[in-house]
């Protein structure tokens, strides 16, 4: 068993930060269904998020709140990530993905106009970042089952962002690098709020 298990609590000094190389890494799909250390692995990422997006928890751990975390992010090279999304009414989805992969995408794109945030990098980022509207994942659950999915809006910008994680695609590489504010061209784009 590794290091990460069910009763592992992830703390800020396991997420590996930006410079270490395997954040450039494109990671190894995982066996399907996944071991038990996969599953496990998994369980440790959820619970991060759990605990980083609880004021009590994050405070008594120190935590930056996170709504995804792919595993190359606390050192492991597989395909997988962990995604604790809200919906409208504030209720908990919990999106755990083994060896995902975007089957479609809409033609028109989003973008926070904050830009975005990453618990592998301690600086603030300015600029847009051009993220498809909506988008369908074709995936795997914890048993080994294939899943499809779609999420659009904020959720699929955080679907996009973990899905660039285990390409080894930080999100400031999708920033214009002379003109950070400006948009791609030709497309249909508007802020997401």
């Amino acid at each position: 068993m590794g290091k990460f298990n069910r009763d592992y609590i992830i703390l800020m000094d396991d997420i590996i930060r930006e410079g270490d190389p395997i954040l450039r890494t494109v990671t190894e799909p995982v066996s399907i269904p996944p071991t038990e250390e996969d599953r496990e692995e998994m369980a440790a990422m959820m619970q991060f998020l759990k605990n980083s997006q609880d004021p009590e928890l994050s405070k008594k751990y120190k935590l930056r709140p996170g709504v995804g975390l792919s595993a190359n992010q606390i050192g492991l090279n597989k395909r997988m990530f962990a995604a604790l999304l809200s919906d409208d009414e504030g209720n908990d989805r919990e999106v755990a993905l083994f060896n995902p992969k975007i089957i479609s995408h809409s033609a028109a794109m989003t973008y926070l106009p904050e830009s975005e945030g990453c618990l592998s990098v301690d600086r603030a980022i300015q600029g847009f970042v051009p993220r498809y509207e909506k988008v369908q994942i074709k995936a795997h659950d914890a048993e080994g089952k294939e899943l499809k999915l779609r999420f659009k809006g904020y959720d699929a910008i955080v679907m996009q962002h973990e899905m660039d994680h285990l390409n080894g695609i930080m999100f400031y590489d999708r920033i214009n690098k002379e003109h950070p504010f400006k948009l791609p061209d030709g497309v249909q784009i508007s802020s997401l709020y």
